[in-house]
């Protein structure tokens, strides 16, 4: 562990063929044939608190993605493709065999199960959706899909920690925006025809009721789930003396807390009133949809719409989060020219990079957390999109690539950067496809487009230039994020699988890459805001995008014979920007590097 982040390898699969041994025998203890392991909390969290890592303990799977099937005499892990390269190498294959999650584990369960045999999982830890499919490949081979609880991973993990209880405390009005009533209100106007809404996505609550806390890491999440009916008060349920003073008087009037072991009850109280409550499909466990359906209620499973109205962040969000990207500008400017002093002599490391780059952000006296490790990425390494360092994996910075993807959490606002570095000199090559890369990332910070579109509409602007050489990228082009939540945060995307509509104030990031595997990686990212565009003569409303990032992007690494006199334009007048906001806040050797690397091309 150092600061913010640990290089520790994570997971460990030398002891994973006792454990799930020890699992099978409570599974046969249950009278159950086998049982789901999702990498899941309650609340569908992508970073989760050391006691719901189940899948990592029972396999030595670290990825925030996937599931794990045991059956009595063999067991697979389904991730997905950024995970490809990563399970195999943490996983004991005598133990566990790895599958591709796009293949999905119904099949593979359709062959192994028996008629009359239960497949347990724990309701917690699954929203309905997510079992539907699994539910049918049970039934199609005569087995059954059935709830078991208490969690059976649990019952065999001795040395498990405890769920966290950390204190939650109350976001300022001036970074906030807007209060806890104003936002009840517009998430009563958007009930419909439900009585209520269960709030599961933890950052929705924390949204709604203008709280933080420190739960899991990287994430400033109070674990808390609320209701909101149609009238009356509101209730969270999280024990009330985890809430500051400030937290409990604020929210006096507008909602009670409650123990969270009541949640149940309350649900089943719901239900007995014949309650119609809303669901929130992609967070919302099992366990709490069927407890009020069982006890007379309607369960209304549809998509969030708090999720869209925390996307589109307020004046003030906007405002902090371009704080935010200041500090940090000065921070990465900082850190990109130490970088650029220290690299060459050949005595750095991945590890020693990452340290150092937190070690810059902490400087600016307003570092609350990282956003996520950071992935600090040398030659082949960079090929690897979501590579996390160890001390174990951690290699020398030589010539070729440096990739260094990382973000912060200031008070104020979340931040996310790549930057794709030259140490010595880049090949033709790398030259050649560094710049089609900046190319499409040009393409999406120039986009103008009518209100309406959706990011699966533009992500081809980032890509073409790709295309054209006959290359392409296997991730998305950009996620949502929140300010000082969670640096992923949707529904808004650019990607082939972004279908909401792009609205003023939501901040979605620019990164398209390439990546030669076993050779190199690059990426480039800023965080842009979607806002209305004005042109003259238009006859739609139309939108573009702010860039809210500023760091130089490496110039070493462009043929500059690949870029439009647009394109130029557009990185001279990026850099430009850059000088102006960072030059202040360095120090002279700083600002004289800064000066070189923001010239024009």
């Amino acid at each position: 562990m150092s600061g913010l982040q640990s290089f520790d390898a994570l997971g460990s699969s030398g002891e994973s063929a006792g454990r799930i041994a020890a699992l099978r025998r409570e599974l046969a203890a249950r009278g159950l044939a086998g049982y789901l392991v999702p990498r899941s909390d309650e609340h569908q969290n992508e970073y989760v608190p050391p006691s719901a890592e189940r899948l990592m303990w029972l396999t030595g799977f670290s990825g925030s993605a996937g599931l794990a099937v045991v059956l009595s005499k063999e067991a697979a892990l389904f991730v997905d493709g950024r995970y490809a390269l990563q399970a195999p190498e943490q996983v004991d294959g005598a133990s566990v065999a790895v599958r591709s999650l796009a293949d999905g584990p119904t099949a593979w369960l359709k062959e192994r199960l028996r008629p009359g045999q239960k497949l347990g999982y724990d309701p917690w830890l699954h929203t309905p959706d997510s079992l539907k499919a699994i539910a049918e490949a049970c039934a199609q081979a005569g087995a059954a899909l059935t709830p078991s609880g208490p969690n059976a991973v649990d019952a065999v993990w001795p040395d498990r920690p405890r769920p966290p209880a950390r204190p939650i405390v109350l976001r300022a009005a001036k970074f906030a925006g807007e209060t806890t009533a104003s936002k009840l209100k517009r998430i009563r106007a958007a009930l419909g025809a439900a009585d209520g809404v269960l709030i599961s996505d933890a950052h929705n609550v924390a949204w709604t009721f203008n709280l933080r806390g420190s739960d899991v890491a990287h994430t400033p999440l109070p674990l808390a789930f609320a209701y909101v009916p149609r009238e009356g008060v509101a209730t969270i349920f999280a024990d009330s003396a985890r809430l500051s003073p400030q937290a409990l008087k604020a929210l006096a009037g507008i909602a009670e807390c409650r123990a969270p072991a009541t949640l149940i009850d309350a649900m089943a109280q719901l239900g007995a009133k014949k309650t119609r409550v809303a669901f929130d499909a992609a967070t919302a466990p099992d366990k709490l949809a069927e407890t009020l359906q069982s006890a007379g209620g309607r369960a209304d499973v549809k998509s969030d719409s708090i999720a869209l109205m925390k996307a589109q962040k307020n004046r003030a969000e906007l405002a902090g989060a371009r704080e935010a990207h200041r500090l940090d500008a000065v921070a990465m400017t900082r850190f990109l020219a130490w970088l650029d002093r220290e690299a060459p002599k050949g005595k750095l490391t991945e590890v020693d990079a990452a340290i150092a780059l937190e070690g810059f952000r902490r400087d600016t006296g307003a570092l609350r957390d990282l956003s996520f490790p950071s992935i600090s990425a040398a030659g082949p390494h960079s090929a690897i999109p979501h590579y996390r360092v160890s001390r174990a994996s951690n290699l020398a910075l030589t010539k070729g690539f440096y990739l260094i993807d990382s973000g912060a959490q200031y008070e104020a606002g979340t931040t996310d950067i790549t930057r794709t570095i030259v140490i010595g000199q880049a090949t033709k090559e790398m030259r050649a496809r560094f710049t089609l890369v900046l190319k499409g990332h040009i393409a999406i910070a120039r986009a103008v487009f009518p209100a309406g579109v959706s990011g699966a509409q533009i992500d081809a602007f980032a890509r073409a230039p790709l295309w054209e050489a006959g290359l392409d990228f296997d991730h998305g082009t950009g996620h949502g994020v929140g300010v000082y939540l969670s640096v992923h945060e949707g529904p808004q995307r650019i990607a082939k699988t972004g279908h909401v509509a792009l609205a003023p104030g939501m901040i979605v990031s620019n990164e398209p890459g390439y990546y030669s595997a076993g050779r190199y990686g690059i990426r480039i990212e800023n965080l842009v805001v979607v806002e209305p565009r004005a042109i003259p003569g238009a006859e739609r409303a139309m939108l573009g995008f702010e860039t809210i990032s500023f760091a130089p992007i490496d110039k070493r690494a462009i043929d500059a014979k690949l870029l439009t006199r647009e394109e130029r334009a557009w990185l001279d007048g990026y850099h430009s920007s850059v000088r102006k906001l960072v030059a202040p806040h360095v120090d002279a050797t700083t600002k004289a590097w800064l000066r070189a690397a923001t010239a024009a091309l």
